[in-house]
């Protein structure tokens, strides 16, 4: 697990756990209503993020918004991975820019994780509501896309709710100071296209191939 400086004193946790992994874990024959719902919207919204990464140029505008917000979602969802990945997890690896002190970085690190359990348990509540509410629409023909949407997010955000509290008073850490942390919340500050090569080479040397969009998203300046 990553301690990444995203600019302005701000700071996310990041790693990159399997793609195909649901965040309900893999099946298990004792799997609970929560696990088994999760994994049934999951393997359902990835057959329609499939389709949506298709999407044919000819197609009507509605078509195209449509698919366009499937992407977003889906763009979201995978970044809550890092969190579901903490679940059950009683030792980790933890990576942190080498400029922190070590005191300073578990605290950094408590901080995130105390706001992303606070942050995804007040979602979590919203969600669920809305979920309920927009239940009726399954009525219609067609896929359901307004509920699956809000039924993964209260599915997520439940998961990372609960990864996020069991990180707080489970996981045990193993902390490593990283240079090239520092140098990239250096580069945090920096427009896009003056950082975006060096970012590149920070991501390939630390063997994380996905960092580097994700920081583009997270970074301040994005421009």
């Amino acid at each position: 697990m990553y301690l990444v400086p995203t600019g302005s004193g701000r700071f996310d946790l990041y790693s990159e756990p399997p793609d195909e992994v649901a965040p309900g874990g893999p099946p298990h024959e004792r799997d609970g209503f929560w696990r088994r719902l999760a994994r049934r919207l999951h393997e359902r919204w990835q057959e329609v993020a499939h389709a949506a990464r298709g999407t044919d140029e000819s197609a009507g505008r509605l078509a195209r918004a449509r698919d366009w917000m499937v992407r977003r979602i889906a763009e979201s969802i995978a970044e809550q991975r890092t969190l579901w990945s903490l679940h059950g997890v009683t030792s980790a690896a933890f990576v942190y820019p080498s400029d922190l002190s070590d005191a300073a970085a578990v605290a950094v690190r408590a901080r995130v994780l105390a706001h992303a359990r606070r942050h995804h348990g007040w979602w979590l509540l919203l969600n669920l509501v809305v979920a309920a509410v927009t239940a009726v629409l399954a009525l219609l023909p067609g896929p359901n896309l307004i509920g699956y949407y809000f039924a993964l997010r209260a599915i997520g955000h439940y998961f990372s709710w609960r990864a996020a509290r069991h990180a707080l008073d489970r996981t045990s850490w193993r902390a490593t100071a990283e240079p090239a942390l520092t140098e990239l919340g250096r580069l945090a500050h920096l427009p896009r296209a003056e950082r975006t090569e060096r970012v590149a080479l920070i991501a390939a040397g630390l063997h994380l191939p996905r960092l580097a969009a994700w920081f583009d998203r997270a970074a301040v300046p994005t421009l």
